[in-house]
């Protein structure tokens, strides 16, 4: 019996960050084939759509970005819930609606000199374009939004059943949230386990916590073939300018899975472009290719609207 391939059709997580992999659920839980019996580890967890939607029963779920982490940990212990993120929200967004831009820009202050999680929320749903970006000091510095309604009362009910979703997805399972290099979490993984890799995309310049070089891809290429646990990689394969060249020079005789889809988060009109995504794949984890009818009907439809505010 295996855990892996399976059909899902994605939730959202209450976070946001650009290349967020809600579309690309599907493809990565249709293209792996895993018993379930190891661990599922994310060196880049990101905003955790991928663990939260495949939820395993056991997991290690690490980030170099602190902030997500104690979000999630905040999440698993119960002390962020449904209730105080409406609580706050709505204390937060009824400020917003009244002060306009200056109360982003306080929150922001006080996120970065506290780092509150329920400020990283709240952030991340009323920045400008959904970005996520930290400067070399570690601050939050994207602008506002300039929405001042920001938060209505259906945003609102959607970031708390988030949350609430997010709460039940890893409850009773043994999931562990560390902050800590990629290099670390890839060397502990054992036979068994699954890595799941969604790193900053080379040449993307999309990292949004902290520098990720062309280097360090090359050397999570060696380390990935070098595992003796299954990995899948995550990476962007082309689209209508140029090829990822990455992907050719290090996994050409690994399995390919692709899909074509369209980035609305990002802070320039020129990378919000159709791209190609692929999922590659170790020999031990590449479930059989779905038929074109098959993939078409399993991918799941999203409008503009709901987009913007996943």
């Amino acid at each position: 019996m295996t855990f892996l391939p399976r059909t899902i059709r994605p939730k959202a997580p209450p976070i946001k960050t650009q290349g967020i992999k809600t579309k690309v659920v599907p493809l990565i839980a249709r293209s792996i084939i895993w018993t379930g019996d190891g661990r599922w580890i994310e060196p880049f967890l990101g905003s955790a759509v991928v663990a939260l939607n495949i939820a395993p029963q056991r997991a290690v779920l690490a980030d170099t970005n602190e902030h997500m982490i104690a979000l999630y940990q905040g999440i698993q212990e119960g002390s962020i819930n449904g209730r105080a993120m409406r609580d706050y929200l709505e204390r937060e967004g009824t400020e917003l609606l009244d002060k306009g831009e200056s109360h982003y820009y306080a929150i922001r202050d006080r996120f970065n000199e506290r780092g509150d999680p329920f400020d990283f929320v709240f952030l991340s749903r009323s920045c400008f374009n959904g970005m996520m970006r930290f400067n070399k000091k570690g601050g939050f510095n994207v602008p506002f939004c300039r929405k001042p309604e920001r938060f209505r009362p259906a945003l609102v009910t959607k970031i708390v059943n988030q949350v609430e979703w997010a709460r039940a997805a890893m409850k009773g399972k043994d999931w562990t949230f560390v902050a800590q290099d990629w290099r670390k979490t890839v060397a502990e993984a054992e036979p068994g386990d699954m890595i799941y890799c969604d790193p900053p995309y080379v040449g993307r310049h999309t990292d949004y916590y902290n520098g990720f070089t062309d280097e360090e891809s090359d050397d999570l290429a060696r380390a990935l073939i070098a595992t003796k646990a299954s990995f899948a990689l995550s990476n962007w394969l082309e689209n209508k300018y140029r090829r990822n060249d990455f992907v050719d020079r290090w996994f050409s005789d690994h399995e390919w899975r692709t899909m074509s889809h369209f980035y609305h988060v990002g802070p320039q009109e020129a990378l919000r472009n159709e791209m190609t995504e692929v999922v590659i794949l170790s020999a031990c984890a590449a479930a059989a290719p779905v038929d074109e009818a098959e993939k078409e009907s399993a991918l799941p439809l999203f409008d503009a609207a709901e987009l913007a505010d996943a």
